[in-house]
C-alpha cells in the first residue's frame, strides 16, 4: 500500500517525539506528545487508519508498554534495538525530532530489524530473574559491609561458618560496642 504511514517514536520516560515518512514525501516531525495512553490513543485516532500505520521506536528503560499499548490499539509496531539502527559517518547531533525522523525513514526504507518482544507473562518472568539477581547484589554487598564493620572493630566472630545461622546469631549474641552510634551500626548492617 502507497498509503501507509510509518510512524518513528523516540520515546522517553515522560514525552515521545513522533514523526512520520510517508512515500514519496520528506519525513515530517509531528512534535512530541506525553507518554501517556491517552496522548498515544488520540495520535493513534488522528493519523488512522490503524490499518495504514507503521510505527517504531528504540528499545530502552520504557521497555514495551508502547508496544503494548499500539498493538492493543491495532496498530503495526516493531521495537528495534539501538545498535541495530543505521547511522551515517558525521551523524553526531542527537535530538529526540532527529532521532525520530530517522526511525520514520529507515522503518519506510525497510532498513530496521526489530528485536523479539515479550509477552506480558515472558516480561513478568523477566522482571522476577531481574529483582532475584538484584536481591543477591544486595546481599552480598550488604555481608561485605558487615564483615569490614566487624573487621574494623576486631569483632569478627570465630570457630563458626560465615553467613550461616549460627554465624548471624553469635554476631548478634556475642558483638558488643558501648558507643550507641557503634550499635546502631550493627542492628542496621544486622537488618
Amino acid at each position: 500500500m502507497s498509503d501507509l504511514l510509518f510512524l518513528g517514536l523516540d520515546v522517553h520516560a515522560e514525552t515521545i517525539a513522533v514523526a512520520v515518512a510517508e512515500a514519496g514525501r520528506e519525513v515530517r516531525s509531528l512534535g512530541v506528545i506525553p507518554n501517556r495512553l491517552e496522548s498515544v490513543r488520540k495520535l493513534v485516532r488522528k493519523l488512522g487508519p490503524v490499518p495504514h500505520l507503521r510505527a517504531c521506536y528504540e528499545t530502552g528503560p520504557t521497555a514495551y508498554v508502547l508496544y503494548w499499548q499500539l498493538t492493543q490499539l491495532g496498530v503495526s509496531c516493531e521495537v528495534i534495538a539501538p545498535s541495530l539502527v543505521p547511522t551515517k559517518a558525521g551523524d553526531r547531533v542527537k535530538t529526540d525530532r532527529r532521532d525520530a525522523a530517522k526511525l520514520a525513514r529507515c522503518h519506510r526504507a525497510g532498513e530496521l530489524t526489530a528485536v523479539w518482544v515479550p509477552d506480558a507473562d515472558h516480561e513478568a518472568l523477566r522482571d522476577l530473574v531481574r529483582a532475584r539477581e538484584a536481591a543477591k547484589k544486595d546481599q552480598l554487598k550488604a555481608r561485605h559491609r558487615l564483615e569490614k564493620f566487624l573487621l574494623r572493630h576486631g569483632r569478627r566472630p570465630d570457630g563458626v561458618k560465615a553467613w550461616t545461622k549460627a554465624y548471624l546469631e553469635l554476631i548478634k549474641s556475642k558483638v558488643h560496642f558501648d558507643q550507641p552510634a557503634l550499635k546502631a551500626t550493627l542492628a542496621d548492617y544486622l537488618e
